[in-house]
């Protein structure tokens, strides 16, 4: 399991790229970037070497720990998973690729992808002086377009990327990306009701093409939730000085709200239950609403079954439960 908080490496580039910057003017550059994601892309306001930094502070942190959780969760259905190869869909500043690198240390080769010169400048940059990714290759040009010139990868990653694009161009990217995946593709988008439907046309566009869903879903079956229910998870996070002051913040932490799929080639060895909400600890029982391969449950724990109880006031929401043998 690897930690939500960026990596000593990576904060450390931050920090030096944050010398002599203003933080009152990132954090104006930051509210810009903001509104224009919440409108559904970042890429055409981010021009300048200040407004690829702004963005930097103010989302790579949130955006590395939905990464972190997402990879925590393949890992775990799919601990035989040794990727050698990476390639990094959207990849803006790199987040993804810090992630994956502490996830699997198995990879030796990072390939980045992002139509942004201004981010992939950034990326460069904070990876120069990395153990891991010093030597990543970042290609120009967007993510559809692009790919037919790639070469496959065993782990294909797209974070926050679909969401920017058509629905026509989604499916293109979805078929090229799970072409390019040798193994597993991971892609995560915003914990919203348009982030869930993105994702689920995805997952169910290619499992019709022979996908396998290691996580979080149990099953390759149509998602069992009913709108206005949605699937998503939650990451808490700590914040820094600096990203307490560019995102003009007091609390010392965020909460960042995503959802994801993994697909792969071969079936997961093993199938767990999802824990889809904060469960309800109460003094009689616990109550968790947990996603099977039968659908949606409502599982109860009552006290008197100790053992049963003790583990389950340790589920969390997103967490995958794994029936006893």
């Amino acid at each position: 399991m690897i930690s939500p908080t960026l990596p000593a490496e990576l904060k450390a580039a931050l920090d030096g790229k944050l010398q002599g910057f203003s933080r009152t003017d990132a954090a104006q550059r930051s509210q810009k970037i903001s509104t224009s994601y919440r409108a559904g892309g970042t890429s055409g306001t981010i021009k300048s070497e200040a407004d690829a930094l702004a963005y930097a502070l103010a989302r790579m942190p949130a955006t590395y720990a939905a990464v972190a959780a997402s990879l925590n969760a393949l890992t775990e259905i799919a601990p035989d998973l040794a990727p050698e190869t990476l390639l990094d869909v959207g990849a803006g500043p790199g987040t993804a690729s810090w992630a994956a690198a502490e996830a699997f240390p198995s990879l030796q080769d990072f390939t980045l992808l992002d139509a942004n010169a201004t981010l992939s400048r950034l990326a460069l940059e904070l990876a120069r002086d990395s153990t891991r990714l010093a030597e990543c290759r970042y290609l120009p040009g967007d993510a559809g377009g692009n790919l037919a010139e790639v070469t496959q990868a065993d782990l294909v990653i797209a974070s926050y990327v679909i969401g920017e694009l058509s629905e026509s161009d989604q499916r293109a990217l979805a078929a090229a990306m799970w072409a390019k995946a040798r193994h597993a593709l991971l892609v995560i988008e915003p914990g919203t009701p348009a982030g869930y439907a993105r994702i689920l046309a995805l997952r169910q566009q290619l499992i019709a093409a022979g996908a396998y869903v290691a996580t979080p879903c149990p099953h390759e079956k149509p998602c069992p939730l009913v709108a206005p229910d949605w699937c998503h998870f939650n990451q808490r996070l700590p914040r820094s000085q600096a990203h307490r002051q560019i995102k003009g913040a007091e609390v010392p932490f965020e909460d960042e709200r995503f959802i994801y799929v993994a697909l792969t080639r071969t079936p997961p060895t093993t199938r767990a239950a999802r824990v889809l909400a904060p469960p309800d600890i109460g003094k009689a029982e616990i109550t968790a609403k947990l996603c099977t391969e039968q659908g949606i449950e409502l599982a109860k724990v009552p006290r008197r079954d100790k053992a049963a109880y003790a583990s389950a006031r340790r589920w969390r929401w997103g967490d995958a439960v794994i029936a006893e043998s």
